[in-house]
């Protein structure tokens, strides 16, 4: 009987699994349902609601929005099956993570890395709650593939540095609290003299000018710094170490575009369901545009067939003790896919598809136009395919340049 009694207890996961449907049940307002995660992009300011702002102080109140980061720190502390239940639990419910943007998709990760305890005591719990917004000073007009290349200089001047310079592309610059930078602290080494450090956003001397892109909006900036004085307790990691960390976040980056599941929740649902509710359908319910038709099932087994492969990818770089290089492969192959699908939309949408304002054209038909133009950008950002097939080439493959 006893043993009868222990077979039909629930396992830890199992017990979890129905402590997460417990909570969602309690705290997750069903007016959210099937919304998206404002501090998860970039293109706006994060102008809460009340309920909004109450499901987010819960989820960071758990430390279910960063649920493997360390417990000490805002973090879930849990397992990564345990994190899986959340993702799966929060999806059939149709609830949103609210815990977001580039504090936990590249700095947090890196913080954590590389940061002192100091540094990760202050910065990781904000982040694990939601309540700060970061940015990225990374790219600059003469730096930009060749990102060793900058020139924003920041000068020692004892107890704090002066930093002067500029940076371009900066995501989402305009809203954000602060921002992770590399700059350069010794212009006698391309890339030992770059350097790690955190900048507040509303310091004197900084300056935020948004760039207005082909899709109408404005979620880069140029961001300029005239003598900003940063406190040597904002350099993270040594002087001289710049580079490495900045390469180690742009690996972050560029998994969490890709085979972090980014991707994967901006795709929404089968493009082939969309197209039988926009296409006609034949006497099976099949569409009756046999060309269209094998695109849709070219592009449904690819896209598919990376996810599997994306995510067997990011498992075994975290089993390794985080990520690598492949993040790489999974940048370029996953933001070619974006682009495939948003033109697919378009295509299926026919005249539809060409719409930009007016009364002729749905929202979501002008959002999905917008959002073709914008993706655009996606095999640029967090490193350009051609910096990705070169870093395959060499670091992957193990190809070396031949004189």
């Amino acid at each position: 009987m006893a043993t009868q009694r222990q077979s039909e207890a629930p396992s830890d996961d199992e017990a979890f699994r129905t402590e997460v449907q417990q909570f969602l049940r309690d705290n997750f307002p069903e007016e959210l349902k099937n919304k998206g995660n404002l501090l998860a992009g970039v293109d706006g300011p994060t102008d809460e609601s009340t309920t909004q702002e109450a499901w987010r102080k819960a989820v960071g109140a758990r430390g279910w929005g960063t649920p493997t980061w360390p417990k000490k720190y805002g973090g879930g502390g849990l397992t990564k099956a345990q994190a899986k239940i959340i993702d799966q639990e929060f999806a059939k419910a149709g609830a949103y993570n609210p815990i977001g943007g580039m504090g936990v998709m590249m700095f947090g990760p890196t913080l954590l890395e590389y940061g002192n305890e100091a540094q990760k005591q202050e910065h990781i719990p904000p982040i694990c709650r939601g309540e700060i917004r970061w940015c990225q000073g990374y790219s600059e007009p003469n730096a930009g593939s060749d990102l060793a290349n900058l020139q924003t200089f920041a000068e020692d001047k004892g107890d704090h540095y002066i930093v002067n310079g500029q940076k371009t592309w900066t995501s989402g610059g305009q809203w954000a609290d602060k921002c992770f930078a590399i700059v350069r602290t010794d212009k006698s080494d391309k890339h030992r003299g770059i350097s790690f450090m955190l900048i507040d956003m509303d310091a004197p001397g900084v300056e935020v000018r948004p760039i207005t892109m082909i899709s109408g909006t404005s979620p880069f900036c140029e961001t300029f710094f005239t003598d900003v004085k940063v406190p040597k307790e904002n350099l993270v990691g040594e002087e001289g170490q710049g580079w490495t960390i900045g390469k180690r976040l742009l690996q972050h980056e560029r998994t969490n575009i890709a085979g972090g599941g980014r991707l994967a929740s901006m795709m929404g649902g089968s493009v082939g369901d969309f197209a039988k509710k926009h296409c006609e359908t034949d006497a099976d319910g099949e569409l009756a545009d046999k060309v269209l038709r094998a695109k849709i099932a070219d592009f449904e087994i690819r896209w598919n067939s990376f996810l599997l492969t994306a995510r067997r990818a990011v498992e075994e770089s975290k089993a390794q003790g985080g990520v690598s290089e492949i993040s790489s492969v999974l940048k370029k192959l996953g933001t070619q896919l974006s682009q495939e699908r948003s033109e697919l939309l378009i295509e299926i949408r026919g005249l539809q598809g060409l719409g930009w304002e007016g009364e002729g054209f749905s929202d979501s038909e002008i959002e999905a136009v917008r959002a073709w133009l914008f993706g655009k950008a996606a095999t640029i950002y967090g490193g350009s395919t051609e910096i990705q097939n070169n870093i395959i080439s060499k670091r992957v493959l193990g190809m070396l340049d031949h004189q």
